[in-house]
């Protein structure tokens, strides 16, 4: 060993072997929190969409997008909508972590605790995202035919109508039923159609049916095509307060005027319409960090300002028939983790998870802490020490045993000495036990004292 590190006031080594009983606990009980608190969230989530080509499907790439950043890959599962998202996530047995979901989509009475059933995963929402309309297009020449007014005006001029409500599986049939139903319409009086959605914009423009509804939001393809298509009109709730007031999942919007396009003044006046809220909801037991991620790229996605929501409406915890997550609430009451401001996000995330157990774990080291130095110290001193006992054994046997054999223990024991290392604190000790062997060597040495009688 070089000398620079023989010669030091502390021996690392023995420091580290008198310490290293702590520290392996520490190593254990940090582990034990690693793997019980679970910190770093799986590489891979799958987010169940909507059909192609609507607003469900836009948006879900733009979370694959945001998410890909953070090496995240998110999976899009294409579905019929709403309610097949929501049948997907309550299936335990589905890899369906998170979906888009349309308020009043749920066929099951949100007040009942139907999501504590064995067989079902109870859900948390992420909070609300952005409105969709109940657009309901029909054919201006369906209107002339059927109606003496030529414009529909009433949801109870629907009578004789054929009107497709969307395919088995989206959230618009059921919204739609609950909008007949409100109005008193029995579903006998209309030919309800239930096609997929772009089969169902190709039997519009045929003529195959008479009208078709949508519950999306105007990001989606087809909804802009039919808002510019001549010969589709699109329906005005003019009773848009009162279904609000009837449907609290239901808020009034307006599509302004020439919104669409400017240069063609499409449309051509406001037009009053009703909308829920699209949520996004994740089963309980999603990673919090994805959870974190998701809603934080949706506060990028749909926080700025559309075509019904003013900047910052949205993401919002309102308007959720579902209880909102922990990071969810924790986001939208402080924002995003103080630490991700000045650190990665994946060391931000592994602090901000294991921060408590890391407090707990010095809590508990801090007074163990208190024994090592006494241990290192007797560690260092019981290397002298331990000589003493032999060097009082060879002194007591003077007399009893012969002087030169004595002088020989004495011999190995001062050659074992030399070899004996301590920190510069402790040479006194060191210094103290040579002299000490002198001293005895001294005795042996002297003659017997002549006793006379």
């Amino acid at each position: 060993m070089p000398q620079v590190l023989r010669h030091t006031l502390l021996s690392a080594r023995d420091l580290l072997a008198t310490a290293g009983p702590f520290l392996l606990i520490a190593l254990f009980l940090l582990t034990l929190a690693y793997f019980a608190l679970d910190p770093n969230p799986p590489r891979t989530v799958v987010l169940a969409t909507g059909a192609e080509q609507g607003a469900y499907a836009e948006f879900g790439k733009r979370y694959a997008a945001a998410l890909k950043q953070y090496g995240i890959k998110v999976e899009l599962r294409t579905t019929q909508g709403a309610a097949e998202n929501l049948a997907l996530l309550r299936d335990r047995g589905s890899n369906v972590d998170i979906a888009f979901v349309q308020g009043g989509a749920d066929e099951q009475q949100q007040g009942e605790e139907h999501d504590e059933d064995a067989n079902l995963a109870p859900l948390v929402s992420l909070g609300s995202l952005f409105y969709e309309p109940v657009w309901l297009f029909y054919r201006d020449e369906s209107a002339q035919r059927l109606l003496k007014a030529g414009t529909l005006g009433n949801l109870t001029q629907l009578a004789g109508w054929k009107l497709n409500i969307g395919a088995p599986g989206s959230g618009a049939p059921n919204l739609m039923k609950k909008l007949l139903e409100a109005n008193r319409i029995e579903a006998s009086t209309i030919t309800l159609v239930q096609q997929p959605q772009t089969p169902a914009v190709m039997s519009l423009l045929g003529g195959d049916i008479d009208a078709l509804v949508l519950a999306s939001a105007p990001e989606s393809l087809m909804v802009q095509m039919l808002l510019q298509t001549p010969g589709v009109k699109l329906f005005d709730f003019a009773q848009a307060e009162a279904y609000s007031r009837r449907f609290p999942f239901m808020s009034p919007v307006t599509l302004p005027r020439g919104v669409v396009d400017l240069a063609k003044d499409v449309p051509p006046a406001d037009v009053r319409l009703v909308a829920p809220t699209a949520t996004l909801v994740a089963k309980r037991g999603t990673h919090p960090a994805l959870l974190q991620l998701f809603v934080q790229a949706a506060q990028t996605i749909h926080g700025e300002a559309g075509w019904f929501q003013r900047k910052g409406e949205f993401p919002s915890a309102k308007n959720s028939e579902w209880p909102l997550s922990k990071e969810a609430e924790r986001f939208y009451r402080a924002g995003p983790p103080l630490l991700q401001h000045y650190l990665p996000f994946w060391l931000a995330n592994l602090v901000d998870r294991m921060w408590v157990a890391l407090v707990s774990i010095i809590a508990i080291l801090i007074p163990m802490s208190r024994i090592v130095p006494p241990l290192y110290e007797f560690r260092i001193r019981s290397r002298i020490f331990r000589w003493y006992g032999q060097l009082r054994a060879v002194e007591n046997a003077h007399g009893e045993r012969p002087t030169d054999e004595l002088m020989q223990d004495l011999d190995v024991i001062e050659a074992r000495v030399e070899n004996v290392t301590v920190p510069l604190s402790y040479t006194d000790e060191l210094y103290a036990l040579r002299s000490h062997i002198n001293l005895v060597r001294r005795k042996l040495q002297a003659p017997a004292p002549n006793l006379q009688s």
